[in-house]
């Protein structure tokens, strides 16, 4: 092949990577995991490192963070960041660049599995009474002969909003803002909510649990919020 070739293809092939991580785009096609397993129960040997931009302390991550976002993600206030700084104190283990990568993919997994349905995926992402929620609203929508599909298209922006320790437990509060595409048809595939084509912003405030005593490392989400201007009705609400 000529020289000339082989730089045209390998500047095409750079180009294709760049995009990819700038869009964000998900094909449905990513292995399905809890995103907050701890990396000694994930096999992280294809990812790169996160470069971070931050000191290396927990603390100091936390109030740098608070000071500037970084990414799409940030910390709302001075409260969550005090907050997140008691549940670093007590966890030795807790990182915040990993929990808001995790909860952002946690929360695309949650809003696709709800809609396909997979009760599967979303019994080992939430809590107990959150699932209850959940499958009550899945099977609902089964006994109206409806089926749904929900694309997320982005997640501009994720902000922790709330942060707190109650006893072993620790609560992290996130408001998300996403671009999707949702849409209900009935039994004989007629739209009745919802445009393929459209996409739309929708915001979900969602609490995430984990008990920091427990040798299990997985947050699970506690609670949906649907109570405020603009948030996703179709996501059931458990506040």
């Amino acid at each position: 092949m000529p020289a000339d070739l082989i730089v045209y293809a390998l500047v095409a092939a750079g180009l294709v990577v760049w995009l990819r991580s700038v869009l964000g785009t998900r094909h449905g096609e990513e292995p399905e995991r809890n995103p907050f397993l701890g990396s000694e129960q994930q096999d992280h040997s294809a990812e790169a490192p996160v470069e971070s931009e931050y000191p290396a302390g927990p603390e100091e991550q936390i109030i740098a963070l608070a000071q500037k976002s970084r990414r799409n993600y940030g910390v709302d206030n001075k409260t969550a960041e005090n907050g997140l700084i008691d549940i670093a104190k007590a966890d030795k283990t807790f990182d915040i660049d990993f929990f808001m990568e995790g909860s952002q993919d946690a929360f695309a997994m949650i809003v696709e599995s709800f809609a396909q349905p997979d009760l599967d995926t979303l019994k080992n992402l939430l809590n107990p009474g959150v699932y209850s929620a959940f499958e009550a609203a899945v099977l609902e929508r089964q006994k109206r002969k409806e089926t749904e599909v929900t694309d997320i298209h982005a997640i501009r922006k994720a902000m922790v909003t709330a942060a707190r320790l109650e006893g072993k437990m620790a609560y992290i509060t996130v408001h998300f803002t996403a671009e999707e595409t949702t849409v209900t048809r009935d039994e004989n595939g007629e739209i009745i909510t919802g445009n393929p084509d459209k996409i739309v912003e929708m915001q979900d405030i969602w609490t995430f649990g984990r008990d920091i005593k427990s040798k299990d490392p997985s947050w699970l989400l506690y609670e949906t919020r649907g109570d405020f201007d603009g948030d996703n009705e179709r996501i059931p609400d458990t506040h």
